[in-house]
């Protein structure tokens, strides 16, 4: 498939109105008021609406708890942080690259936003580990990051998309691209997000899980924003949309959610209080929300959240956003109109 080319930044005799995501014809004018897809408007103020600065967060209470923890409580505590920070560290780049094969300008405005946010999140690790632990201690942590097995393994499963995107940049790899940020997104911070939502059920360190409960929110507005993204990127691009892709869809997600097990069972083994056959559940729950956002039939046995103790913080809690709205079973795709897919965004 032939390569994509980087849109200029001015083609003053196309359009202000993009004729599609990638490979249209638009000028690079951003025009609110007259774009393809309305809705990203909408999507674009919710991003903008969640705005947040890590320092808004007063982290006295956690310094003041992080001795009352327990040795282990520490451990895995610093271990998620970092694992966390490596991840988040993939997206502000590569959204950032995105940005330059992407025609309509109201896309590219959005993905400059989930890169800026995903770069908060990025300091925000920091910012905690700041408050609770010398320089010196925080360089080995990131360094164990770098160096842990199971997370090599894990970041892997994404880089290795993310590195042949830029290397070679087709549609077909920005699809491709687009499916493991999902994942990203959506799967695999969620181990990480437990462990602090199970401390702050016991009142621990109740300051870092609000920072936490912030960076999922916007982690499910731009998990949501992508599945548009490829929804409309296939419904534009009827070539993508194949039923290899389907299954690449399926297959990726399914090893997502087994990559992430693995992680849990990892990190959360000793963990009071964490059912880990509960927390498979959850994953599954989650991957099947995503199947649904992307239009496509449910994987997994379909079940209510089951972990109901951190529905305080789940994804339908963080917003109003209802982000279930697809239910149609069908194995292809549902094409993105202004009459559908954004009705209750």
């Amino acid at each position: 498939m032939e390569a994509l080319q980087k849109i200029k930044l001015l083609n003053p005799a196309f359009p202000n109105k993009s004729t599609g995501i990638i490979n249209g014809r638009a000028s690079g004018i951003l025009n609110w008021n007259h774009i393809a897809y309305p809705q990203m408007y909408q999507l674009y103020q919710t991003l903008l609406a969640n705005f947040w600065k890590a320092q808004e967060i007063n982290m006295q209470d956690d310094i003041k708890q992080w001795d009352q923890l327990s040795a282990h409580e520490k451990d895995v505590f610093l271990r998620i942080n970092t694992q966390l920070a490596s991840l988040d560290s993939l997206q502000t780049p590569t959204m950032t690259q995105v940005m330059d094969y992407v025609t309509d300008p109201s896309f590219k405005a959005i993905f400059a936003v989930v890169s800026q946010q995903e770069a908060v999140h990025n300091e925000s690790y920091s910012y905690i580990l700041s408050s609770l632990i010398p320089l010196s201690e925080q360089k080995e942590r990131f360094n164990e990051a770098k160096d842990d097995p199971i997370v090599r393994k894990r970041n892997q499963f994404i880089l290795n998309t993310y590195e042949k995107f830029r290397a070679n940049p087709t549609p077909q790899h920005l699809f491709e691209l687009g499916i493991q940020s999902i994942n990203l997104e959506g799967i695999f911070f969620y181990a990480g997000f437990a462990f602090f939502y199970h401390l702050a059920r016991q009142q621990k360190m109740v300051k870092t899980s609000t920072m936490i409960s912030y960076i999922q929110r916007d982690e499910m507005q731009h998990a949501y924003f992508i599945t548009q993204f490829v929804r409309i990127l296939l419904t534009e691009n009827p070539e993508l949309n194949t039923e290899d892709n389907i299954q690449y869809v399926y297959d990726s997600i399914d090893r997502a959610v087994q990559l992430e097990k693995e992680w849990a069972h990892f990190i959360l083994k000793d963990i009071d209080g964490i059912d880990l056959t509960e927390f498979e559940d959850y994953l599954e729950y989650l991957a099947n929300k995503r199947f649904r956002q992307l239009g496509l039939e449910n994987v997994y046995v379909e079940r209510e959240n089951p972990m109901p103790w951190i529905h305080v913080f789940s994804d339908e809690m963080m917003n109003e956003t209802k982000s279930d709205f697809f239910e149609q079973k069908s194995r292809t795709y549902t094409k993105v109109s202004e009459e559908n897919g954004f009705d209750e965004l």
